[in-house]
């Protein structure tokens, strides 16, 4: 296959899953923007999460919070748990990786609080293990999977919201999930600002 094709069908690949998917996920992005913007009103933050590439994603998304997304706002209260490496490298280096995100919300996190993961498998142990600490604070998940969702979707409850997409390649899943944020930026902006 020509390189130029092979280039081609990766974007042609993308396009078709983004829009087979449209109907599935605009719901609970509307509910996930909901419930944000509900904690942001009450003076509440979002814990963020994932593990490499979805690490990224985790920190680009408290940033388009504490900034501005494309609207122009008052900075909203959003905290990258990848994002200090001094802190995951402490617990890390006492044989506790499993515990770098739920140590985190155990000392950072409060009631009224959101937990966003971000995970392609849904089988990660820091990321169940943070659901499960976020359960203990009364801090409410929403909650990024790929696949079929992993062991992540048999921790979730009734106010939890889960964003699954339902395809078993990592860089299709990741590439739904940044089109994903970025409708959960625009559409927390909305609800916050009045925007139709």
């Amino acid at each position: 296959m020509e390189l130029t094709t092979r280039i081609a069908t990766h974007f042609e690949e993308s396009g078709r899953l983004k829009l087979e998917l449209a109907d599935l996920l605009a719901g609970p992005i509307a509910k996930a923007a909901d419930l944000i913007a509900q904690a942001q009103l009450n003076e509440k933050k979002v814990l963020v999460c994932g593990n490499g590439g979805a690490a990224t994603l985790a920190q680009y998304f408290a940033s388009r919070m504490l900034h501005q997304y494309e609207l122009e706002r008052p900075g909203l209260a959003a905290v990258a748990l990848s994002a200090d490496n001094a802190t995951l490298t402490s617990i890390a280096n006492q044989g506790d990786f499993e515990k770098v995100f739920s140590k985190q919300i155990t000392a950072l996190g409060h009631a009224g609080d959101i937990l966003l993961v971000i995970s392609s498998s849904g089988n990660s142990k820091n990321i169940l293990k943070a659901i499960q600490a976020a359960k203990e604070r009364d801090i409410a998940v929403i909650a990024f999977s790929g696949g079929d969702g992993g062991a992540l979707v048999e921790l979730l409850g009734d106010a939890d919201i889960h964003i699954g997409v339902p395809h078993d390649n990592a860089s299709r899943v990741k590439e739904v999930y940044m089109l994903t944020l970025h409708c959960l930026c625009d559409a927390i902006d909305c609800i916050l600002l009045g925007v139709n």
